[in-house]
């Protein structure tokens, strides 16, 4: 029986993942519950981006409705890769419940954080 769990075959279980450019930022969208389940559907777009030679990647949180560990790591990943090459990741618009994994965590200590992707593309635009 399917009860809506994050990893569920339910339409909520899914991901999609939006890409689109915005100035000198990657705006990369997901939208759903980023797991070990769709956490490739995140990861292949932001490695594709940084291998291009994008340097600057926002990703806009808004539409995420659950992350766990395996989305927080790809995240990370992508930072790691980001700042080597002399860019950066940025999340916009945290949904509480993605909040707060980045919280217990310690991860929302290591990413530059926008209440929106208006705030977000600004500081970006400036860098």
């Amino acid at each position: 029986m399917d009860r809506g769990m994050p990893g569920s075959t339910s339409h909520r279980g899914r991901l999609t993942v939006e890409v689109e450019r915005h100035g000198a930022s990657l705006v990369v969208t997901p939208d759903g519950e980023l797991d070990h389940h769709t956490a490739d559907l995140l990861r292949e777009p932001l490695e594709r981006a940084l291998e291009d030679g994008c340097k600057l990647i926002v990703v806009d949180c808004s539409r995420l409705e659950f992350c766990d560990s395996t989305g927080l790591n790809v995240l990370l990943g992508a930072r790691l890769k980001a700042e080597a090459a002399g860019g950066g990741i940025h999340l916009a618009g945290m949904r509480p419940v993605v909040a707060r994994v980045f919280e217990i965590t310690g991860a929302d200590g290591v990413f530059a954080l926008h209440e929106t992707l208006a705030d977000a593309l600004k500081e970006t635009a400036q860098s």
